[in-house]
């Protein structure tokens, strides 16, 4: 099962995480009436299973924590420093592993308060995650009011629908159009996405990839990074030693080298 893990999303599995995968694994064994983890496994590697099921396990083994602003450093930096550089077109974000939404609408929170200020810029959004379920939450826009606490005021009042009860907030919908969720495995071998982006947010996410795996994401990922576009990790993660066509801005932020 961890090698299946490892061979599929490429997300490193130390025994020290083997029983909280197996513990998430046995709310399937129950939905599926099955006797025990042993008969799951047999269940996912059948013709059945692999075409049913693994949907399910990819979602019930990915971790998935984020925040609205998290790490608010990037945010800064894009406002000051890389949107300036294309104040007068309509630019593309790609949000790489955008979780249950909150990174990518954070970018469109930030990138539309530009915005109005500085027609005739524009923006869009891709996002994309290998979990269907944080997906579905993602689609959604709901999050509760513990959730939006770190999102300020003002951008609160002006991109969130509070329910009636003032619990949870659903994100406005002239936000959410700007924004589109596809599902995508890192581990596949085309991305399948044929547009270039001037900005590339790929956070919390490579900690779980060995080396090599770092690698071949981000170079693929680059691939439709424009010379001269952004790319940013999280402060957590580092790139160095890594064959890539990239300089080293500061702050985990990357710039491609012009003539790649």
């Amino acid at each position: 099962m961890a090698q299946f893990v490892t061979t599929e999303l490429g997300i490193k599995m130390p025994e020290s995480k083997v029983s909280m995968i197996q513990s998430r694994l046995l709310h399937r064994v129950r939905h599926l009436g099955l006797e025990s983890l042993d008969d799951y496994c047999e269940h996912l590697f059948s013709p059945e299973g692999a075409e049913s099921e693994h949907v399910h396990f990819i979602n019930a083994v990915t971790t998935n924590k984020t925040d609205f602003f998290r790490e608010p450093a990037h945010f800064s930096y894009l406002t000051e420093t890389v949107l300036p550089q294309f104040r007068d077109r309509r630019i593309s974000v790609w949000s790489a592993a955008c979780s249950s939404g909150e990174e990518p609408y954070t970018l469109a929170m930030v990138l539309s308060e530009y915005a109005s200020a500085r027609p005739p810029f524009g923006f869009r959004i891709l996002a994309t995650d290998i979990s269907t379920k944080v997906l579905h939450r993602a689609k959604e826009a709901v999050y509760s009011k513990i959730s939006i606490a770190p999102i300020p005021p003002a951008l609160r009042r002006k991109y969130l629908l509070q329910s009636e009860d003032r619990a949870s907030a659903r994100i406005a919908p002239a936000l959410r159009r700007q924004v589109s969720f596809h599902r995508l495995n890192f581990m596949d071998p085309d991305y399948g996405v044929r547009e270039m982006f001037e900005v590339v947010f790929c956070r919390n996410v490579l900690i779980y990839f060995d080396r090599p795996i770092q690698q071949a994401v981000i170079s693929k990922l680059c691939r439709n990074l424009i010379p001269g576009g952004y790319l940013f990790v999280s402060h957590s993660e580092s790139l160095s030693g890594l064959d890539l066509p990239l300089d080293s801005l500061g702050g985990s932020c990357f710039r491609k080298q012009a003539s790649s």
